[in-house]
């Protein structure tokens, strides 16, 4: 870190910017600053270059110049961006941003994190244009010579198949397309008589049909057709038409779509890559078939979430507990497998709402991991603080629309307040409330996270549902009700607006030093142990809103007979038993309120209790219900429990099997009395 140089420009001196102060909160490390390096001065750039120590270049805009003056240098060392000008030094409050300068420079000269795993994708080209025959058609005609196309018309009453047979045509409806880029299924139910695969297009089907039923497209208006089957007869030699197909449904595998459809087939809110869904707009037409010319090779991407399946509390015996991540997956990458979820690494984009919402961690998201955002995190509120910051308020964004409107925001309005500081993610999406609590915990006063209208519903009810959460939690510790915010921002006045508007935050707390840990669950009792140690209140519970990660159970214990059935389904080991007496144990500080133990009682007695309980007791287990055994009435035996055997007397009673004496005390019996009891009744003796 010590060797990392800094190379800063005041943008032809319209930028505000204290070298010497940033150079005093750099301690250790090399910064040059310039006015025009982009220009004039590039020679004091291509200096640096000349040596292979990380660089840090503060400026964003000029990155491909600065890019391309490294790789002619044969540049070897780490090569780094930082936007100073519109994040800062273009402020209304420019004179006051030093500190936030030298936080994101110090953010900037950490390590890169360790690479994660790629998920390889192959695409030969082969591509399946679905829509209307005219605009199918069209489009197939103007790709041929690039892609290898498929055409799958879903509304031939207009138009014609070209004059070549370049290219396969079907026809169908029923249509249901699954995969990703690469690997895409096709399936549809081809309920047009004319079989395009066999047909040779000779036109004695359209001379034949007495109706003009049948168009150039070779389809049949079957609202037309009077069912002379004169085109049968003119087909008879080639065979394509059939009004009783035996076996309708076809299937094909292609690497890339074109859904040309009003509404794409594939509904979910973010679509696989791969596959472009333009309607009928021919200006979105063209720029996906631009797109899909570059889809063509093979490509990496990250594997953006680990799975670690014996953490997962999705279902226990085919009872399904916790199911959040499955809802919120704006892909369908994941989806239920059993009493486990199934996670497609293709499908995957990255959005990370799935690991937010996993109460277990068994979920994590791996890009970058949450341990690498916390040290980012710690970094830059530690340089804030020591440059002479004060009230920091975290700006979480994504890398792409949320960056751009910050950008635009810093250039042509008031720019961001000197104490808000953007902080960029892969996607909010990602933020959930052990980085949200972590960053409190680190000494920040505020954190919000900036959406938009494009972000798929179910990640903005998460970040909601995180929100309120950590608030709830801060409230009740006397910190601050509104220290973590959602808000959307595609209005560029409200967002100006709402930034330059923001009250003072949490009162300033001594900075944690922990770092965040792997383990979602430690992550958040280490922040929470910190905020708790230094807050105005301290509770020993606090209650909070349903599916939170936290919480304690109730039993009825008029209804439970200790058949521990819920101590097999918990998959945390909150629930146990001992093997000594009818017991049933609770350690709340293990309990995920994943539901499996209420969804497996079957005799509804247990019922979640969603709070945060401060005190000791959350470590220590406790008995939640005890009965006394039951004893054999032969050999005085211990099995089972009293509640258990008046439960299945008392059901039992009315059925024919048991409407004698002998048969209900037998009930009463261990397993190897009974078998002696009923030897002894085939052979005549009392029992």
């Amino acid at each position: 870190m010590s060797d990392t140089r800094y190379a800063l420009c005041n943008c032809n001196g319209t930028a505000v910017l204290d070298a010497g102060a940033l150079q005093k909160s750099l301690s250790g490390s090399s910064v040059i600053a310039g006015q025009a390096l982009c220009r004039r001065e590039v020679d004091r750039v291509q200096a640096l270059l000349a040596d292979a120590d990380p660089l840090v270049i503060g400026c964003t805009q000029e990155a491909p110049l600065f890019s391309e003056l490294a790789e002619a240098a044969s540049f070897g060392g780490e090569l780094r961006f930082v936007n100073l000008r519109e994040f800062a030094g273009w402020s209304a409050e420019a004179a006051e941003a030093g500190p936030k300068m030298a936080a994101l420079l110090a953010q900037a000269r950490l390590p890169s994190p360790a690479p994660v795993r790629a998920v390889e994708l192959q695409s030969a080209g082969a591509t399946l244009i679905i829509g209307p025959a005219e605009a199918a058609i069209d489009w197939a005609e103007r790709l041929k010579d690039r892609l290898e196309v498929s055409v799958l018309l879903t509304r031939a009453s207009t138009g014609e198949l070209p004059l070549r047979r370049d290219y396969p045509v079907f026809s169908g409806t029923e249509i249901v397309v699954s995969g990703h880029l690469g690997a895409f299924e096709a399936s549809w139910r081809q309920d047009n008589p004319i079989d395009l695969e066999r047909c040779t297009r000779c036109n004695a089907c359209i001379r034949a049909c007495p109706e003009r039923a049948i168009n150039y497209a070779y389809q049949i208006d079957l609202d037309k057709c009077r069912s002379h089957r004169a085109c049968v007869v003119a087909c008879a030699d080639v065979g394509a038409i059939d009004f009783a197909r035996a076996e309708p449904k076809r299937t094909g595998r292609f690497d890339l779509v074109l859904d040309l459809s009003v509404a794409p087939l594939i509904r979910t809110p973010h679509l696989p890559q791969g596959y472009l869904a333009p309607g009928r707009d021919p200006l979105a037409q063209f720029e996906a078939a631009q797109l899909l010319l570059g889809l063509v090779g093979e490509f990496e991407q990250p594997q953006y979430v680990d799975y670690r399946e014996k953490l997962c509390a999705h279902g226990r015996n085919g009872i399904v507990g916790c199911h959040r991540c499955v809802d919120v997956c704006s892909t369908g990458a994941i989806i239920a497998a059993g009493d486990r979820i199934s996670v497609d690494a293709a499908l995957c984009q990255g959005c990370g709402g799935c690991a937010t919402t996993c109460p277990s961690g068994a979920l994590r998201h791996a890009y970058p991991r949450p341990p690498d955002l916390g040290l980012r995190l710690k970094v830059l509120l530690a340089a804030y603080r020591e440059a002479g910051g004060r009230d920091p308020c975290l700006l979480f964004h994504d890398g792409a629309r949320g960056r751009e409107r910050l950008l635009r925001l810093g250039r042509s309005g008031r720019g961001l307040p000197s104490r808000v500081i953007p902080f960029e993610v892969h996607d909010v999406a990602a933020i959930g409330l052990d980085l949200l609590l972590g960053a409190l915990a680190y000494g920040a006063s505020r954190c919000l996270l900036m959406t938009d209208s494009e972000e798929a519903e179910s990640y903005v009810v998460t970040l909601r549902a995180q929100v309120d959460i950590g608030n709830t939690l801060l409230a009740a510790l006397g910190l601050d009700d509104r220290a973590l915010e959602v808000f959307a921002a595609d209005d560029a006045q409200a967002l100006e607006k709402l930034l330059w508007s923001l009250p003072p935050g949490m009162p300033s707390l001594p900075p944690a030093s922990f770092n965040l840990s792997e383990d979602k669950r430690s992550a958040l009792e280490f922040a929470l142990a910190h905020l708790q140690a230094h807050a105005p209140n301290r509770p020993a519970e606090v209650a909070l809103p349903a599916g939170s990660p936290w919480g304690d159970l109730s039993i009825d214990k008029h209804k439970c007979t200790l058949c521990l059935a819920c101590v097999g389904a918990c998959p945390a080991s909150a629930l146990t038993d001992t093997p000594d007496a009818p017991r049933l144990r609770f350690l709340e500080r293990n309990c995920l309120q994943c539901g499996l133990c209420v969804n497996t009682c079957p005799e509804q007695a247990l019922a979640l209790v969603p709070r945060l309980l401060l005190t000791d007791g959350v470590r220590r287990a406790r008995v939640l219900h005890e009965a006394e055994p039951f004893h054999c009435l032969r050999c005085g035996k211990a099995f089972g429990t009293k509640p258990m055997m008046e439960a299945m007397l008392s059901r039992l009673s009315g059925h024919s099997m048991f409407a004698t004496g002998p048969s209900l005390r037998r009930l009463q019996m261990c397993a190897d009395c009974r078998v002696i009891d009923m030897m002894e009744s085939e052979k005549g003796q009392p029992t």
